[in-house]
């Protein structure tokens, strides 16, 4: 039996308390140091953004969903005209660190689904890599690393 459906799902561990890796990803200003360039805000539960990302020139709309404290962050954003459901959960583990897992809810199991899959899986392990090399050795892995994607 195959799935009718694709869905992303990637974790890593950020030696980092809980607190931290949550702040770092719903402050604008801490995402600018490895996500994103620009922000329209913080993440809020129910708020709309707009995203901008250093290689690209257009800006992207957020659908902030749910936000519980230093746990679990969901927004909806616009891939390819279909509206996605990305899930953050972060669980605590022993000696103060935080396991990061990323899901990415869901295309259809056809040609575009699959370049979907396989672009958006390495995109989430590079963010959750980004994360940790910010969180961990103040590093912007992000920066400069995509240029070469940049309309010209």
């Amino acid at each position: 039996m195959s799935k009718k459906t694709l869905e992303i799902k990637v974790a890593l561990q950020i030696l980092k308390p809980v607190r931290t890796v949550f702040e770092a990803i719903i402050d604008p200003e801490k995402m600018t140091n490895y996500f994103i360039s620009q922000s329209s805000g913080r993440m809020i539960e129910g708020e709309q953004l707009r995203w901008k990302f250093p290689e690209f020139e257009e800006e992207f709309p957020i659908h902030v969903g749910k936000i519980e404290q230093d746990r679990y962050i969901s927004y909806h954003w616009d891939i390819d005209g279909k509206e996605l459901l990305v899930e953050m959960t972060l669980t605590p583990t022993e000696g103060d660190a935080t396991v990061v897992t990323i899901t990415e809810k869901s295309m259809k199991n056809d040609e575009a689904g699959i370049k979907w899959l396989m672009g958006n899986t390495g995109g989430w392990a590079n963010f959750l890599a980004c994360l940790k090399a910010y969180l961990e050795y103040g590093i912007n892995l992000r920066k400069g690393a995509f240029d070469f994607m940049k309309e010209t």
